[in-house]
């Protein structure tokens, strides 16, 4: 019975990819009380940074023992100088806001030393086959299907305290899913947004250990 059981499982999976490259400008590390947070850019009108991604990443850092606010606890908290319109696009801009005296008192509440944008999205790039179901009683789908799946992240790491990037790490995913119909269509998906989660999530949890500068392919 186990002879058979793990064909299906492997079947019952897409194919993915993770590319993870890093570019550290300066040493990082975390003091005592000291804590991090991740947020998505919005500020583009097609696209915006999946929340579901910045909460993936939040929960992977945070099990890593580190001290990560929630992105919704952030944005409610620090109301509006986060929001897409006001948020700022560089490292200056974040300084001049950190000059504003109510905001750096609540930075401070928070020993808020890193910020982390993550500027990217997931999209279709393209799909074959198609599936035809009757429309009668007893009736079934027939066909196949597959789509391709492609993400590009970008993390930039500003370091509050001595206001200068400390680095960038950046992912891109491949991925294809598949949807076989005989009666039934059964979707076989390729996990692009949770690879991508795993890959960045580790990237950027050892990014504040001391280590040079790494690149290396996360594959599934």
């Amino acid at each position: 019975m186990k002879q058979l059981i793990l064909p299906v499982i492997i079947l019952l999976s897409g194919c993915s990819s993770v590319t993870i490259d890093e570019f550290r400008h300066s040493s990082a590390s975390l003091h005592q009380g000291e804590s991090i947070v991740i947020l998505g850019r919005r500020h583009a009108n097609n696209y915006e940074t999946e929340p579901s991604l910045i909460n993936c990443l939040q929960e992977s850092m945070t099990k890593q023992g580190l001290n990560v606010i929630p992105e919704q606890q952030f944005l409610d908290e620090f109301y509006p100088f986060f929001e897409p319109r006001t948020a700022p696009l560089n490292l200056p801009g974040m300084n001049r806001l950190q000059s504003q005296e109510r905001l750096a008192s609540r930075m401070q509440q928070h020993k808020l030393r890193y910020l982390i944008w993550v500027d990217g999205n997931t999209e279709t790039t393209s799909s074959v086959g198609s599936i035809s179901c009757a429309l009668v009683p007893g009736g079934g789908c027939l066909g196949f299907g597959s789509w391709d799946e492609e993400a590009g992240y970008e993390s930039i790491i500003w370091d509050l305290k001595r206001e200068v990037v400390a680095g960038r790490i950046h992912a891109s995913a491949k991925g294809t899913s598949y949807m076989p119909a005989v009666v039934v269509p059964i979707p076989l998906l390729a996990q692009v947004e949770t690879e991508t989660c795993r890959g960045l999530g580790k990237q950027l949890t050892e990014f504040f250990k001391p280590q040079g500068e790494t690149n290396n392919a996360v594959q599934n």
